[in-house]
């Protein structure tokens, strides 16, 4: 049956104990099924189980708390794994908020029967408090020991510091007295490689010496970092925003915010930095802080045994990521809410904010830049902007939004291309080749030999008295009228062109080796490289517009505000805002990336042209699509991933996309009470249903309930193990009462307990438009189909993206569909090759069907990205 409804080949195929055990890494990447996923609503009346009546179709909740039979009412005897999930599966928000319910309910009912009840009342309650606390203190020691270790690293290829060698090259010249001020990065203590090596500091030949190191020490780390994350911990590579995007929105993925992930990741993001790879930490970092949420919440039955309460402790774990990352505490509270999370209670946003915190307080103490603040380019500007410098600053905005446009369209075909050629699958190999091209041509350029971090902080920072850069290479006037506090606009000199030219080339080099460089199997970030890009471009249009103001003071458009002697044009303000206009036209954030951005310099004073370079970046973009990259790799990876922002205006009907169609086969049902336990073990061995609407009988049709796939095998195989009299002739009973059976008849089998007996139903005329904001507010898996109270069929999450791209097909003809990039596993084989272990009597073969369906199964990339 083509309904294949619920959701996946491969599922519920392993006996119990392959079901409740972790897969490793190398399973997960190759593991089999399609998973419906989905998002939630922030309204929590409507996970809270209201009932939804309208004109031309019904709802029922089965989370209603007063039902007559709970969603996850268990057997007499609990059974364990009834009631959980299997990995690359979809929670059911609506039974775990029932679940939290029940268990809050319970502990109040208990809390004043003994000063032992109150104290674990109490622990309950305090319990969220603390997983944030210990999450935002192991992001924030962590984010610390990332920076220093990089930064100690990225200097390691230049040279060492022989006083001590833990120090980098900054802090080995700190206290020593023999620097100058033009000279100010060289010292005695700290000795380039040519010096050691050939004992010349200066000439052709220290230059190739130095050049050679640098290349080798680039290949080492690039080589050390894909090996490990290879061999131990293929989910660490990329940053890992668009997976935990999937996984917020209900998506189980076993070992991805594990320890051996967060291990494997923290030291290979380490690598992948001090390699000078086009790439930063700082999306990474919101995987890290991910997986310490997750590793802390098993500590806490409260959210170890309830998927969706996890959730909120991973939505705060985002915010103290990004936290960490940028030094943005409240940037990150709007980053998890804008960007990552999908059920966002004000609870969960009091618990990011102090998670956010928490990690930023830990950060500040350990102080890794030895600036005394958050952020490595923290700079203040003295001079105001004016109105007529919108003109430009909206300029950067549009170059912002075409960046952002060509960097997401070429990243994803490279990356496509990559998955469909043998280059892919040597992954070792591509990273050593994108190091070494990096490594050869950045060497050469002084911008682009900076580790990234330190080129934005160069290009943030106004000339002063006491910068010695080439940007600030300015020609003095003597006959300047007035000596003033900033330093007033001057003619640019010989250094300023000449780093103009040598930004121009390293704003080409960035732009290409940025397209080839995510994807690759090493933990990168996004963030840093686009800002990158941006800063590069605004301050080239900072330094052109300080000219033009210089040269022609008269012009209308400045004689009014600038006057000749006078500071009106901050090159570095222009980089600030090009580089946020950079980074909203890739990632499409827009209110989050506007607060980080000026916490991250303390630019407080220019909201304004970063709100109009950041709109300006997201209206271009959008005009040529409207995903930005985490969306568009959620898509090119394949997960199933229902997009709140995407809208529906489709005239069509919920009897158009329901299965089974005209031609298929009847869908498949259970019977209440006149079924055996072979019946229902030869149903599951002939579909890969993930579950099966039980009727009143073959004659009525009338619903009964739901009977999920997963909770029959287990109940059943338990049944055989406790108690006796359980043979394949018993009756399975559904109903209340079991009905009058003949004496010499097997020992029923009572399976009401683990039925759902309030599904969601929708009627035949249900428009699609409503379905589809109930799949997104309610967190569905699926939804039956029904008139006048007999069941048509189901509508599952894989049945609605579908739908969805065929929609888009007729819009954009040369869009691949949201599967294209699955890979395909017989049903009856492993990712191994080896057959499935067989269920106790239940061994699953492929049907027609599936054997007829090419379109199910998840390929979880070994190339994820970001």
């Amino acid at each position: 049956m083509e309904s294949e409804q619920l959701f996946h080949r491969g599922y519920y195929r392993n006996s119990y104990n392959s079901i409740t055990s972790a897969s490793s890494d190398e399973e997960l990447l190759d593991g089999a099924g399609v998973i419906m996923d989905f998002q939630t609503s922030e309204d929590d009346n409507l996970l809270d189980g209201d009932t939804t009546a309208g004109t031309h179709y019904t709802m029922t909740n089965g989370g209603s708390i007063n039902s007559s039979t709970h969603l996850l009412d268990l057997l007499d005897e609990p059974i364990p794994g009834v009631g959980t999930y299997d990995d690359f599966h979809t929670i059911d928000w609506v039974r775990e908020k029932c679940k939290d319910r029940e268990r809050h309910r319970r502990i109040n009912s208990k809390k004043k029967e003994s000063a032992w009840e109150m104290a674990k009342s109490l622990y309950d309650a305090w319990s969220g408090w603390l997983v944030v606390t210990l999450t935002g203190l192991a992001s924030g020691a962590l984010a610390g020991l990332i920076d220093i270790a990089a930064d100690w690293m990225t200097d390691l290829k230049e040279g060492i510091c022989l006083s001590a060698l833990w120090y980098n090259h900054e802090q080995c010249c700190w206290g020593s007295n023999e620097t100058t001020f033009e000279e100010r990065d060289k010292c005695p203590q700290w000795k380039t490689w040519a010096e050691l090596i050939i004992g010349q500091a200066e000439g052709p030949g220290s230059y190739i010496m130095n050049y050679i190191m640098y290349i080798f020490w680039a290949l080492s780390f690039a080589f050390l970092a894909v090996s490990l994350v290879k061999v131990f911990a293929p989910y660490a590579c990329g940053s890992g925003i668009p997976e935990i995007k999937t996984i917020l929105s209900g998506f189980i993925i076993r070992g991805y915010l594990g320890k051996w992930t967060l291990m494997i990741k923290t030291i290979t993001l380490v690598l992948a930095v001090a390699s000078g790879l086009s790439l930063g930490k700082e999306g990474p970092l919101v995987h890290v802080a991910c997986c310490c949420g997750n590793i802390f919440s098993y500590l806490f039955p409260k959210y170890s045994t309830n998927e969706a309460k996890k959730r909120e402790v991973l939505s705060a774990a985002s915010a103290a990521g990004v936290s960490v990352a940028f030094g943005a505490p409240i940037g990150g509270v709007l980053f998890s809410l804008e960007e990552v999370s999908y059920y966002f209670p004000l609870k969960t946003l009091w618990r990011s904010f102090f998670a956010a915190l928490v990690a930023a307080f830990v950060l500040r103490s350990i102080n890794p830049f030895g600036n005394s603040r958050l952020v490595l380019f923290y700079v203040e500007y003295h001079t105001p902007w004016y109105l007529f410098e919108l003109f430009p600053f909206i300029l950067l905005g549009v170059f912002g939004g075409l960046w952002g446009a060509f960097f997401i369209r070429a990243n994803i075909a490279w990356c496509r291309r990559r998955k469909s050629t043998k280059f892919g699958k040597y992954p070792v190999l591509e990273v050593i080749i994108v190091a070494a091209i990096t490594a050869v041509v950045a060497f050469p350029n002084p911008y682009t030999r900076l580790n990234t971090s330190e080129l934005i902080k160069e290009l943030f920072t106004d000339c002063g008295p006491l910068e010695s850069s080439s940007l600030c290479d300015y020609r003095n006037d003597m006959n300047a009228s007035k000596i003033v506090d900033d330093i007033p606009d001057r003619p640019a000199g010989i250094g300023v062109y000449s780093a103009i030219w040598q930004l121009c080339l390293a704003l080409m080099f960035k732009i290409i080796m940025t397209v080839f460089t995510f994807g690759i199997k090493v933990p990168s970030g996004l963030f840093i490289p686009s800002m990158a890009i941006g800063a590069i471009a605004g301050r080239i249009v900072g330094i052109a517009v300080e000219q033009l103001a210089y040269y022609h003071h008269d012009w209308f458009i400045f004689k009014e505000w600038c006057e000749v002697g006078a500071d009106c044009i901050t090159p570095g303000l222009y980089a600030m805002v090009g580089a946020a206009a950079c980074l909203g036209g890739v990632t499409r954030m827009t209110v989050s990336l506007v607060v980080i951005v000026f916490e991250l310099t303390g630019g407080l004073e220019y909201i304004v042209p970063l709100m109009a370079a950041v709109m300006t970046s997201k209206w271009v973009g959008d005009a040529f699509g409207r995903e930005g990259i985490y969306e568009a790799h959620i898509r090119l990876n394949g997960y199933p991933f229902l997009d709140a922002k995407e809208e529906f205006t489709h005239t069509t009907l919920a009897a158009d996309v329901m299965r089974p169609r005209r031609n298929d086969p009847p869908l498949a049902v259970l019977t209440q009470d006149n079924m055996t336990v072979d019946d229902i073990e030869n149903m599951i061995n002939e579909t890969s249903y993930n579950g099966f609407p039980v009727i009143m009988s073959k004659e009525s049709q009338r619903l009964v309930g739901f009977a999920l796939r997963r909770d029959l095998t287990i109940a059943i195989e338990s049944a055989r193990k406790k108690q006796e009299g359980v043979v394949g002739s018993s009756r399975v009973c559904f109903a209340q009462h079991t009905p009058s059976l003949p004496a010499e008849s097997p020992r029923p089998l009572k399976l009401r307990s683990i039925l759902d007996m309030s599904p969601f139903t929708v009627t035949d005329h249900t428009p699609m438009e409503i379905v589809v904001d109930i799949f997104r507010k309610l967190g569905l898996r699926q939804c039956l189909v029904t008139h006048n109270g007999i069941v048509l069929g189901i509508i599952t999450k894989k049945n609605m993206l579908e739908h969805l791209e065929q929609r888009k097909q007729h819009v954009d003809p040369l869009a691949p569909p949201w599967h294209h990039n699955k890979k395909r596993y017989p049903p009856s084989h492993g990712p191994d090759g080896k057959p499935r272990p067989h269920l106790h009597h239940v061994q699953l073969s492929p049907s027609h069907e599936e054997r007829e369906e090419t379109e199910e199964g998840v390929h979880l990339l070994s190339s994820t990205t970001l």
